[in-house]
């Protein structure tokens, strides 16, 4: 029970007078003789001792119609329809009757009457006491002051559709009814002087339990808002009682006599007097002497304090209506109590510093969470003037989202109410709206209190529960040194980087560090590999070998706890071998061991793997002292030069650098650098392997035969033997001229005539010999020369007689028709026809006769294109250009017309000559 006195007081609500909007500045009078009133539908009902209902509108002109002959006793307007039910009497005596009024139809100007019907079911004569309407049309509820209640079911507004029953029946006056419905339950609440129940109307049966022994006077029940939860209200002298359908709910200690009570928009209306009512007799007029005041109180149950609170004289009734209160009384003046908006009414809380139940008020008036936030400001403001620091922080908790987080933190930046920082930012994380400031700032406040706990929990809680800048916190963490929650924080978020750099650089644990990065997925175990494989093969050699080999081959994660391998779905991914070597910089054995496992299992690996493990094995044949380890070395050094993958230069460069002669003759004779070869044996001075290249490459490069008989030219040492030899091959093949020959032995002071005399005396024999054999084939030619031009002669001037008898194609004997040449060659005309290319050619004599006509035409385009170039060398200022540019286009390649040698170009022009000759007298005849 709770007790009105401790509520406070407050005015919300603007009490005024009614004016009349006819004369204006007079205040509005009631009809006289008011006996019933209601309100609903944008309009004030009324009901007088005449008989007549007014309806008053906003604009506040009466209009009326007269209902009944005598007098209005009660009036039900519905809030969702424009139906109007009133009882009232048109003959004296007790014959109460019921009228449905359609307030949207007229009939002769007046609102349509529906429905007529006596509100007595039987001849029992009894008053009607109170009245009440369902929302759907389909119950209607009268009570009497007999203590029954008649129940009309159906539609209200036509006889024919509805039936009436008595549902309650008793010895104490009826004083109240309301329907209640939740859904499709219908309840309805009956309150007498004694006793409150309520009835299931939506069972057959209609079941009735009573709530509770005492009642209420006249007018002093109603029902709350609408609602899931909407309760009966029963307004007793000592306490007002809320009831559900199916229990008592709470109850609140009002003192006084109650006159009237109702409900509206989360108020509820008491009016009372001071001196109580002597008997239950008068429960129907509860009237008061001129003398005494009424008391009109406005309560918000829900916030627990009084709205309004004011005196008037003998009200006849207080109805709600536009969104305010309309108070009638007895001398015909109208009073309306306007409530003040939710800002003045919160402002006039806030002078009194009562910030909680302006919260309350806030809500219950469903203000924005702009507005509540603003509230929680102020009060947060003031508790934290008043040092009440804790509470002022749970209310700027509270504007979270609304209120910029630096206005609070400002305000609790002092160390001694780090404390409460630290709630906020925790409340700031717990909503996702702390930035990365925050987060530091959070986690600087843990450090600071040294709250290892607090910590704790805030790094490991879910990310469900918790968000923030993972990053940033690491960094805090690490900066304060808590480096095992900047790890676990670092693992749980994935945060690769910062989990490896701490584990490497604070807490030194390597090991560890390399377990982790196995466990990653491969880009990034391979791109951490790359940033910190230098320091984990400094502490880690084998590990870091270990694990580089499987990124370099068939990487597989390990699970978490366990070194079982994890199947990876997916193409096999390895990574580049080449790109690692620079992390084995001092691991000289452990880089080894890395390339000789990469060529083992990956033949084709970067040429760079070949090339690092060959200046490796150099390397180390180079300081091998045993003869054995170290030609085991050089085998291995070889191995590695005979792979394709290893690059020629830099294999030449590093075979050099450790003077490893062996590959240095290998990649020079790879790379067909012949001359390089035996220039390497000259720098050795090792003349039998000059001689001996020669012998070797010399067919492929002409020119290693005279430098190297240069080269023993310019030695002072005896080279007589290998002069020798190198003469001999050179004399064998032509490869040089006698002088030159001569002059290159002459810078020599050893080598002598008679190392040269023998090359001479054969040079000079062979030119003898050649000069007659070309002198023995000018006389032949010119023989030849003079036997053509006479038989030439003989065709010209002397008839040609044919004799052969047999076909020089098919050798069969002739027949005619036949075919014969000058040449002496006949044919059968059909086998001529068969074989020939041409009718005016022997077929015989016909290759050997076109090859010398294109040797002709051949010789007459070089004759032009050499005299061409003359005539333009001549002409030309860069002579060069034009020497280069013949060069190019092959004018100066030598033509060979015939196999004879030099010697014998004259007698093959004199040949040719006669041949075309030949060649032109030569005709057809068959």
């Amino acid at each position: 029970m709770a007790a009105f006195l401790q509520w406070r007081r407050f005015v919300f609500f603007d009490k005024e007078s009614v004016k009349d909007p006819v004369d204006n500045g007079k205040n509005f009078y009631l009809p006289s003789g008011i006996s019933a009133s209601d309100s609903g539908r944008g309009h004030i009902v009324l009901g007088d001792m005449d008989g007549q209902i007014w309806l008053l509108p906003r604009s506040m002109k009466l209009e009326s119609f007269q209902a009944y002959k005598l007098r209005v006793t009660h009036l039900h307007q519905l809030k969702q329809h424009s139906i109007l039910v009133s009882v009232g009497q048109d003959e004296e005596g007790i014959n109460p009757l019921v009228k449905v009024w359609n307030l949207d139809k007229k009939d002769s100007g007046n609102p349509l009457c529906t429905r007529i019907f006596p509100a007595i079911p039987g001849n029992k004569p009894t008053e009607v006491s109170c009245l009440s309407v369902h929302e759907n049309l389909n119950f209607m509820a009268i009570g009497f002051t007999d203590g029954s209640v008649v129940l009309t079911k159906g539609d209200i507004t036509r006889d024919r559709h509805s039936k009436t029953l008595t549902l309650h029946e008793g010895t104490c006056p009826i004083t109240g009814l309301s329907f209640r419905q939740v859904g499709k339950v219908t309840h309805l609440f009956v309150a007498t002087l004694e006793k409150v129940h309520c009835y299931t109307l939506s069972i057959k049966e209609y079941p009735r339990l009573e709530l509770d022994t005492h009642g209420c006077a006249l007018r002093c029940s109603s029902l709350t808002d609408p609602s899931q939860d909407s309760q009966f209200i029963v307004a007793g002298d000592e306490c007002v009682y809320l009831y559900q359908p199916d229990e008592r709910g709470p109850c609140f200690a009002f003192d006084g006599q109650k006159l009237l009570a109702h409900w509206y928009r989360g108020y509820m209306l008491l009016l009372t007097k001071d001196a109580k009512s002597p008997s239950k007799a008068a429960f129907a007029s509860r009237e008061t002497s001129p003398s005494e005041k009424q008391l009109l109180t406005i309560y918000d149950l829900d916030n627990k304090f009084i709205a309004y609170s004011a005196p008037f004289d003998d009200i006849i009734d207080v109805l709600a209506e536009w969104g305010s209160f309309y108070v009638l009384t007895r001398d015909g003046k109208m009073f309306v109590l306007q409530e003040k908006d939710t800002q003045t009414k919160l402002e006039m809380l806030f002078k009194k510093n009562l910030f909680v139940m302006a919260i309350n008020l806030a809500k219950s008036q469903h203000l924005d969470s702009d507005g509540l936030s603003e509230i929680f400001r102020q009060y947060g403001d003031h508790l934290y003037l008043k040092g009440d620091h804790d509470g002022a922080i749970q209310q700027y908790i509270r504007t979270i989202g609304k209120l910029e987080p630096s206005y609070v933190i400002r305000k609790f930046l002092d160390a001694q109410r780090i404390h409460n920082l630290t709630a906020y930012l925790q409340a700031l994380h717990r909503q996702s709206l702390a930035n990365a400031d925050h987060t530091t700032l959070l986690l600087n406040c843990y450090t600071k209190l040294k709250d290892s706990s607090k910590l704790e929990e805030f790094i490991k809680s879910s990310e469900s529960e918790v968000h923030f800048d993972v990053e940033i916190a690491i960094k805090v963490l690490r900066q304060a040194g808590y480096h095992s929650h900047a790890v676990f924080l670092a693992e749980k978020h994935a945060q690769h980087e910062w989990y490896l750099k701490i584990q490497l650089e604070d807490l030194k644990n390597y090991l560890e560090a390399l377990r982790y990065i196995g466990r990653l997925p491969f880009e990034q175990a391979e791109s951490n590999m790359k940033r910190y494989g230098k320091t984990l093969m400094h502490h880690v050699p084998d590990g870091t070998t270990s694990l580089l080999k499987d990124l370099c081959t068939d990487y597989k994660p390990k699970k978490e706890g366990a070194d079982r391998e994890t199947p990876q779905r997916g193409l096999e991914v390895k990574a580049n071998s080449e790109e690692f070597i620079p992390i084995f910089a001092n691991n000289r054995r452990e880089l080894k061991a890395f390339l000789e496992h990469m060529i083992e299992v990956e033949p084709f690996s970067p040429a760079g793997v070949y090339d690092t493990l060959l200046e490796l094995r150099l390397h180390d044949w180079a300081h091998e002292e045993e003869p054995e380890q170290k030609k085991v070395l050089q085998g291995a050094a070889l191995f590695l030069l005979h792979s394709d993958n290893t690059v020629f230069d830099k294999a030449l460069v590093l075979c050099q650098m450790h003077n490893f002669k062996e590959g240095v003759l290998y990649l020079y004779e790879k790379g067909k650098l012949y001359q390089q070869i035996m220039h390497y044996h000259m720098q050795n001075e090792e003349y039998g392997k000059v001689v001996e290249a020669c012998k070797r490459y010399g067919d492929q490069e002409v020119c290693l035969w005279e430098q190297a008989l240069g080269y023993f030219a310019r030695k002072e040492e005896d080279c007589k033997a290998y002069i020798s030899q190198v003469l001999q091959h050179i004399d064998q093949n032509n490869l040089m001229p006698p002088l030159l020959v001569v002059q290159t032995l002459a810078h020599n002071s050893t080598a002598t005539l008679s190392v040269i005399k023998d090359y001479l005396v054969n040079k000079l024999q062979r030119e003898s010999q050649q000069i007659e054999d070309d002198e023995r084939k000018i006389r032949q030619y010119r023989e030849e020369t003079a036997h053509l031009r006479t038989e030439i002669q003989d065709l010209r001037t002397s008839a040609k007689i044919f004799q052969k008898t047999k076909c020089n194609m098919c050798s069969s004997p002739l027949e005619l028709p036949s075919v014969h040449f000058l040449c002496s060659h006949s044919f059968h005309q059909h086998c001529f026809e068969s074989y020939a290319d041409s009718e005016a050619e022997c077929p015989t004599c016909l290759p050997e006769n076109r090859k010398v006509m294109d040797m002709l035409r051949v010789q007459d385009q070089k004759r032009d294109l050499h005299d061409h170039f003359t005539r333009q060398l001549r002409s030309s200022n860069d002579g060069f250009s034009v020497v280069a540019d013949y060069f190019g286009r092959g004018v100066f390649n030598k033509l060979t017309l015939v196999t004879d040698p030099p010697g014998s170009r004259a007698a093959s022009s004199l040949e040719t000559d006669l041949q075309r000759d030949l060649l032109t007298h030569t005709k057809r005849n068959s």
